[in-house]
């Protein structure tokens, strides 16, 4: 399997990860591919410095050695990274800018997921920017400051604007050029949606190297399904 790399040197390697792919080892399967696995094959181990989604795409950033994996992890650690995502959500925002600051518990429901706890919830907050609106959909950036687990899509479902797709925090239908396209005419039954995961894309990750300390910005370009969906959003 082909995961494109966005960068590499003896400290690091960023990887563009597609959907379908972890992050880390699944507890439960432990059969599921994995980035750091599959990168490895012909560099030696790998260490994952931080942790996407399987249907997440974007920026992966893995550690070529310990020394350098320690350096990464403080970094994150202290929120000396600036992240970036791309969201196709569901709705079209009253507003241009936001941010939401609730607090969440992951794994806190049946469905083990992460939720709004005003109680017991860790400090959270993500910043959003409205990049493009269109008939029931938008087009968002979010800037999570926190790191917490699915927080960029449940501080978006809070807001009434879940991720596209979205199985979790969202209603999990896809998006469908016969719900864009005005007349449609064409089989429903043969129809291929254009996107079928949730879409959410890690757009860019900037941090200081760990070698040089200089700072390092990496970018993912929209993969293939988000500029389908994109296209014909802005068509129609």
């Amino acid at each position: 399997m082909n995961i494109p790399i966005l960068f590499e040197d003896d400290f690091l390697l960023a990887a563009d990860k597609p959907a379908g792919i972890l992050s880390a080892p699944d507890r439960w399967d432990p059969d599921l591919p994995v980035a750091a696995a599959i990168l490895s094959k012909g560099r030696g181990r790998l260490w994952a410095v931080h942790r996407l989604d399987k249907d997440t795409t974007g920026v992966l950033l893995l550690a070529r050695s310990e020394e350098a994996h320690r350096a990464l992890s403080r970094t994150f650690e202290t929120r000396g990274v600036a992240k970036v995502y791309r969201a196709l959500v569901r709705g079209t925002p009253d507003w241009e800018e936001s941010s939401c600051d609730l607090p969440l518990s992951p794994d806190g429901d049946a469905q083990h997921r992460t939720i709004v706890d005003a109680h017991r919830g860790k400090p959270s907050r993500t910043a959003f920017r409205v990049l493009a609106a269109f008939r029931d959909y938008a087009l968002v950036e979010a800037r999570p400051e926190t790191g917490r687990t699915h927080q960029v899509r449940v501080h978006l479902a809070a807001l009434g604007f879940p991720v596209a797709c979205d199985p979790l925090y969202g209603d999990g239908k896809p998006v469908l050029l016969s719900g864009i396209k005005r007349k449609w005419k064409g089989d429903p039954f043969e129809e291929r949606p254009l996107l079928a995961r949730t879409a959410l894309h890690a757009a860019s990750v900037e941090f200081p190297h760990p070698g040089t300390e200089r700072t390092l910005r990496i970018e993912a370009p929209d993969p293939k399904d988000l500029r389908a969906s994109l296209a014909q959003l802005e068509k129609w």
